[in-house]
C-alpha cells in the first residue's frame, strides 16, 4: 500500500500535523494545499521560531481542534 502525506507546495517538503494545522488556522481552514513551516514563515514575514511559539500555544491551551 502507498503511503500518503502531505507536501508542502513550495518546498515538496514532508509535512507534519502541525504545520498544516497551523497554516489552516493563520491562513485558510479549508485549504488542501499546505506549506511548511519555513515557506510559512517566510510568507508571513515571521520566521519559523514565532510559527513554533504559536503551535506551542495553541497546544497548550486545548482550545483549538486543529492541534488536539
Amino acid at each position: 500500500m502507498e503511503n500518503f502525506y502531505q507536501i508542502c507546495k513550495e518546498c515538496n517538503s514532508r509535512l507534519s500535523s502541525d504545520e498544516k494545522a497551523i497554516y489552516m488556522k493563520l491562513i485558510d481552514r479549508t485549504a488542501t494545499e499546505f506549506l511548511c513551516l519555513d515557506c510559512l514563515g517566510e510568507k508571513l514575514g515571521c520566521g519559523r521560531a514565532a510559527l513554533e511559539e504559536r503551535i506551542r500555544y495553541y497546544r497548550e491551551s486545548g482550545n483549538c481542534v486543529l492541534f488536539r
